[in-house]
Order: structure tokens, then sequence, then C-alpha cells
């Protein structure tokens, strides 16, 4: 298949077609491809600009997923500008993506320099959404042996010690539940004081979590699948609701029509069925 035509079928969704064919020549013409899909991610106000315009608009998204599959990390800052990008609009844009996979896809795509996923973390002007997926892609950076788990949790006692904004958000949630994937029992007193503050929605999870062990978490860290790296670009869009054929609706029966010879009361029920009275129903006026 022509990059022409590959790119053609990845730019808009079809309802209920899934591009199957295009994503596989893609993959097989990975080099080729590359450089059209970093290009698709460049600018990223324009790019969300083109999103929000049109929910029909795709390419970023099979970007993304292709780009992590092929471990491109010259796709790392472009992921990155655009979910810094404030407010909401990113997560509408790209709908469940941000919660289900953003933070797998950083982890493909990681380059090295952890400084932009900080900085994503801290900033209160990004989604909450957005920020908690970050926590759990610098937990992926560890469960992958990207990053050592000691600089992870430095980190995480730095939020815990005045690096966040000083109130409750899903971003605390996010954090307590990152440092229980890390069996973080150093942290213990510092999430405790957080607690104490009521930061935390539900604390006493955390603690059942640590008391079935440090063992236990290591190895549901190194075994879980939300911490996997992407490998199967298809695999991992394939099942989405949007290219599922949506069953036909069905049939409009159309009303019989009364027989001829019977002479209905115009304030009787209706014989067709519908529960109006004859004179506003099939014996209204044509």
């Amino acid at each position: 298949m022509e990059l022409k035509i590959i790119l053609q079928e990845l730019t808009d969704l079809i309802p209920g077609r899934f591009p199957r064919e295009a994503l596989q020549a893609a993959i097989a013409q990975r080099e080729a491809i590359t450089p059209y899909l970093l290009q698709s991610l460049e600018n990223p106000p324009r790019v969300l600009r083109r999103m929000a315009a049109d929910d029909n608009y795709m390419l970023p998204l099979y970007a993304f997923y292709l780009l992590a599959q092929f471990r491109e990390t010259q796709a790392y800052p472009l992921i990155v500008a655009f979910f810094s990008l404030p407010g909401e609009a990113p997560l509408n844009a790209t709908g469940d993506f941000v919660t289900e996979d953003l933070d797998r896809v950083l982890a493909s795509v990681f380059d090295g320099n952890v400084a932009p996923l900080k900085r994503l973390v801290r900033n209160p002007r990004i989604n909450e959404f957005t920020r908690n997926a970050t926590l759990r892609g610098l937990v992926c950076l560890v469960a992958n042996n990207l990053q050592p788990r000691d600089a992870v949790i430095t980190y995480f006692r730095h939020l815990l010690r005045g690096g966040l904004e000083r109130r409750y958000s899903y971003v605390w949630d996010g954090l307590l539940s990152a440092c229980a994937d890390l069996s973080a029992e150093e942290l213990r007193e510092d999430l405790q004081k957080a607690a104490d503050e009521n930061l935390f929605e539900d604390f006493a999870w955390f603690e059942e979590v640590m008391a079935r062990g440090g063992d236990v978490a290591q190895r549901k860290l190194y075994q879980d699948r939300r911490y996997r790296p992407i490998t199967d670009a298809i695999a991992e869009m394939e099942w989405w609701t949007c290219f599922k054929r949506q069953p036909a609706p069905p049939p409009v029966i159309p009303r019989p029509a009364p027989p001829a010879t019977q002479k209905i009361g115009r304030n009787t029920p209706c014989p067709c069925g519908s529960g109006k009275k004859y004179k506003h129903c099939c014996g209204r006026p044509g």
C-alpha cells in the first residue's frame, strides 16, 4: 500500500470500520511512515484545534500508538507538548486515551529526560486526569527499568512536601495510587500527613495495600499489563466502540388504518392502539 493511501486511510474515522490493512502497512513501512506521523503531531495547538473542530480526525491518535510501538523517541516532546496545553481541550479531543493509555505511550516513547513529565505533574493549569496519567507514566518507567525506583520515590517525596498545590484533587489520589504501586513504605509518614489534611479520598485503601507486603506490590508492578509498553498498536485499538458496526434501528411499522366500514366516535380511543383519541390520530383530517 502506498504511503499516500495509508495516510488517507488513517486520517478520518469511518464509523464501524477499523483500518487494519492501513495500520499493517504503516507498521511494515515503519521508516517511511514515521516522519509523516511525527509531522501530524507538530504544532500541538494547531493539532488540537483540528481535532476539536472535527470529531472524525483520527491521525494523531493513530500516531500516538504507532510511534509508541516503534519506540520513537522523537515523539516524546511532541506528545508532552500536546498534553501540556491548558484546560480540558486535550482530554476532550482524545477521549478515553488519557485515562487508558497515555501513561504507557509516554513510557514507550520516553527519551531519557524525565523533566518534562515532572512539569506536567506539577502544572495546575493542566487537566487533573492528564496529570494523574503522567504519575502512572513515571511508575511505568520504573516497571520497565527506564528510571530508578529511588529517583521516582524522591520526586514523589518532593510532591508530598510542597511540590503539589495543597488542596484535594484527583492528582492526590493518583499520587497515592502510584506510591502504593511502588510499595513506597518510606513515604508513609509524608502520606499520613497529607491524609490528615484530607488530601486523599481514601487513605485506608493505601494502608490495606501496604499490609499485604511489599513483595506483593512489586510482583504486581512488574506483571500488570497497565504498566507494560505499547507493543501492538492494532490490538490496542481494534476493540474501540467507534470501530464496531452499530445495529440498524428497528423498522418503523406503519399503524393500520381502521376499516372504512367501521364507525368510530371521534372521542373514542383510536383502534390503531396509539392510546390517542381517534380525532387526534387516524381520524385527524388530512
